[in-house]
């Protein structure tokens, strides 16, 4: 599978796949093909995996595109102003995202939930107790809000990130959660109770603008329902 990424605020990824060859995408992501691409809606893995990605932000079903009688052509454009970032997935190389964050992949890719191991990253952190981890092997795509930042961690170099920044992140991270210090910088500060802590070792990518602050940025600007 060979692919391009084209375009800047509201990027599309283009994948041009041999015979055979298999993607999957979560219902929707699709925006063109080529006529030889036949499409299979399935729960991938089965009802419990299924409901795992569901938790983790997905829709229960799958779609799977295969290229068939010859090299066919799939493209998959992002949901929201910011960039798609390709992974490329391989045993002991898996990557946790953010909810919602998958977009597409290869087909020997698995998507699935992936549970933070500290309560407290799970309430506070941002984006929900549920994050996803895709691990197998093959190239993955993921959608990143804003602009992307990449840090390569020493093992024990630490990273304080804002609530929802945290778009990705290597497995090998491990991430905490630790409260703003000082009742002026929690009451007047802008910033929340709690802020994420990650450590390495690994990569971790950060997003410029989360939906959800734009959406709470909008929020003056929205008329009021008087119903």
């Amino acid at each position: 599978m060979q692919y391009q990424i084209t375009g800047n605020t509201l990027p599309v990824v283009t994948c041009t796949l041999q015979e055979n060859e298999r993607m999957i995408t979560e219902s929707g992501a699709m925006s063109w093909m080529s006529p030889n691409m036949r499409m299979e809606t399935s729960t991938n893995g089965g009802i419990g995996k299924a409901f795992g990605r569901m938790f983790s932000g997905e829709s229960l079903f799958q779609n799977i595109y295969t290229a068939i009688g010859g090299q066919g052509m799939i493209a998959f454009a992002s949901s929201f102003p910011g960039a798609i970032i390709p992974f490329q997935i391989s045993p002991g190389n898996s990557m946790i995202v953010q909810k919602k964050g998958f977009l597409a992949s290869e087909a020997t890719v698995e998507l699935s939930m992936h549970f933070r191991k500290k309560l407290g990253a799970g309430l506070f952190g941002g984006e929900g107790f549920i994050m996803q981890k895709l691990s197998g092997y093959g190239m993955a795509f993921v959608e990143i809000d804003g602009s992307v930042v990449e840090y390569d961690l020493a093992p024990g170099q630490q990273i304080i990130v804002d609530t929802g920044n945290l778009a990705a992140m290597s497995e090998t991270c491990q991430m905490t959660i630790q409260q703003v210090q000082g009742a002026k910088n929690i009451l007047f500060g802008g910033e929340g109770l709690f802020n994420t802590v990650v450590t390495g070792p690994g990569k971790v990518y950060l997003q410029s603008m989360p939906a959800s602050s734009v959406a709470q940025a909008l929020m003056p600007y929205l008329p009021v329902s008087n119903g």
